[in-house]
């Protein structure tokens, strides 16, 4: 994974906002993104795709998922459920929409133009990847008509999120995008990025991997909705062979930031940079969770500055700890030393966990030799290393915890084993765990003190920003929080 500037990113993010009428209306001018280069429209992306993940929503997210309590600010309103339209105005415009995805879709514009079919594909795979996040956090939303503002569509029709994920007349589906972006790594380039390139240096193989390994995130993402549709996802990229996808720590898609003040990671600036640094805390369920497991991963992502875990419960209203830096906030394993990261949005870990998933629950999975238990070991060794672990230290905790590292019991007990243990290797990733507390309800999690909200219960979805709502006729009477999206049956 390379490295890259905030000051860099931003900057290539206001190079794409330049020209911008309303937040889809991007115009062909001598300073729009039209112009750039696909080398330069790749890092905006990649950043963009980046802070989509770990900025203002992964707050909103590890506050709602019990990584972190809120003791300040916005995360203190979302640890108590209270959540509106004013929320996330600028993660939709400037990190996903006016951002990344305007990004992307310019830089495979200019790359089609010149048959670098290179940046295509990386283009379609990142561009699915991204759309997914604001599906999955929004429901329906604009996609068949978004980033067309240069054909005067300022005002886009939203697309649900079933056509979104199945495809239909006119709509090309998330899993179908990544395919084409598969089949333009498949096909000769004029052109191929180098450093441009901040997560993989240019290694095209390893973007294969990435987006086969988004087909099964896609896939287990609509398990519980459309179970022989992920079933055959999952199929499609297991026929491919391990060569196919992310095996092994190496190959993880993220972002890696810069050590200097303004360059570091989104989520270590906000914790120890920012003005902000007192806002968010860890939270006690989570220390409590780990350490009932006997988990040692617990010492590796959690500080304790004063010899102890310092924490507070969920919706918790009394008085703060003090003094404040003794907080237990996570540390250098997840944010790099100074900050240089890394944003991981899809892990080895993540990978073998949704096999495992897939293989416990799924029809028809083709295991090819594997097995459920297999994959679900491999996930939690994966993730144990990733930590810093040891093999020694590994092995002595599989030795001395048989009922946490060996599936039993039904079915359903079993995905419970899995996605805790996934829940534990995505510390810090909110929206993935979201997502996956949101389709199966693991972990269970008792509500937050002091709850209010709609209905006092978890938020399962984001109300759409006022900015759409006041001017986009689409977006009126939107769902409120506790509405679930398409794929949400739990």
């Amino acid at each position: 994974m390379r490295r890259l500037s905030i000051y860099t990113g931003l900057l290539l993010l206001a190079v794409t906002f330049t020209g911008c009428k309303k937040f889809f209306d991007i115009n062909d001018t001598p300073n729009s993104p039209t112009s750039v280069p696909p080398s330069l429209l790749l890092p905006t992306g990649l950043s963009g795709s980046a802070f989509s993940n770990a900025n203002e929503l992964n707050r909103f997210a590890c506050t709602i998922i019990d990584y972190q309590a809120g003791a300040g600010g916005s995360p203190a309103t979302y640890d108590i459920y209270n959540t509106n339209g004013a929320d996330f105005g600028n993660q939709w415009r400037f990190e996903i929409y006016g951002g990344a995805l305007i990004a992307y879709k310019k830089m495979i514009d200019a790359a089609d133009a010149t048959g670098a079919k290179a940046y295509t594909g990386i283009g379609k795979i990142m561009m699915a990847y991204t759309f997914a996040i604001a599906t999955d956090v929004w429901g329906d939303v604009p996609y068949t008509e978004a980033l067309q503002g240069d054909l005067d569509v300022i005002q886009p029709a939203l697309t649900t999120q079933e056509a979104m994920y199945k495809g239909g007349t006119g709509v090309t589906s998330l899993f179908d995008m990544v395919r084409a972006g598969l089949r333009d790594l498949d096909t000769v380039t004029t052109s191929s990025p180098e450093t441009d390139d901040i997560v993989y240096g240019g290694d095209i193989d390893a973007w294969k991997k990435a987006g086969n390994t988004l087909l099964l995130k896609l896939a287990i993402q609509i398990s519980k909705k459309e179970p022989a549709l992920a079933a055959s996802v999952i199929n499609e990229v297991l026929a491919k062979g391990e060569d196919a996808y992310i095996t092994s720590n190496a190959e993880t898609l993220g972002v890696n930031f810069g050590a200097s003040t303004g360059s570091q990671s989104p989520v270590y600036y906000y914790t120890y940079v920012s003005s902000f640094a007192n806002d968010l805390i860890v939270s006690t369920r989570y220390v409590n969770r780990l350490q009932a497991l006997g988990d040692p991963r617990l010492d590796k992502f959690v500080t304790k500055p004063s010899g102890s875990f310092v924490t507070i419960d969920n919706g918790f209203r009394g008085t703060l700890p003090t003094p404040t830096a003794n907080w237990s906030r996570w540390s250098s394993t997840l944010l790099g030393a100074n900050g240089v990261g890394p944003v991981k949005l899809i892990t080895n870990a993540m990978r073998a966990f949704i096999l495992a998933e897939a293989a416990v629950s799924l029809p028809g999975i083709n295991l090819g030799g594997n097995t459920a238990q297999g994959w679900y070991t491999e996930g939690i060794k994966a993730s144990m290393q990733d930590a810093g672990l040891s093999s020694l230290e590994i092995d002595a905790y599989f030795t001395a915890h048989p009922e946490v590292v060996t599936l039993s019991g039904t079915v359903e007990q079993q995905v419970e084993q899995i996605i805790t243990q996934k829940y534990i290797a995505n510390t810090g990733n909110g929206l993935e765990a979201w997502n996956d507390w949101r389709r199966t309800g693991y972990p269970v999690m008792p509500e937050h003190d002091n709850a209010v909200g709609i209905d006092g219960t978890r938020p399962v979805r984001a109300q759409y920003i006022d900015q759409e709502v006041a001017r986009n006729p689409a977006f009126k009477n939107g769902p409120l929080p506790n509405v679930k999206v398409w794929w949400d049956v739990n």
